[in-house]
């Protein structure tokens, strides 16, 4: 039988530390950005304005369902 070696992992948590790190910044971003109403102007929200938010809103679904394992991502 062969003995494995304690593998080394610093690489990878490193890199895994980083990735959380440019989320964090990303949903930061995000929340700030929705705390502004993502800078629209009540008098002037137009259609355009609603699917610009709406893509922005399937876009996150995507991300929401894969790391929840919901909707298309949900195991069944």
């Amino acid at each position: 039988m062969t003995s494995r070696r304690p593998r080394d992992n610093s690489i990878a948590l490193s890199a895994f530390t980083e990735t959380k790190a440019d989320i964090d910044a990303m949903l930061a971003r995000l929340q700030s950005l929705s705390d502004e109403h993502f800078e629209a102007n009540p008098d002037d929200i137009n259609w355009g304005d609603v699917g610009t938010l709406r893509h922005y809103a399937s876009q996150l679904r995507q991300i929401t369902d894969s790391a929840f394992s919901e909707g298309e991502h949900a195991n069944d």
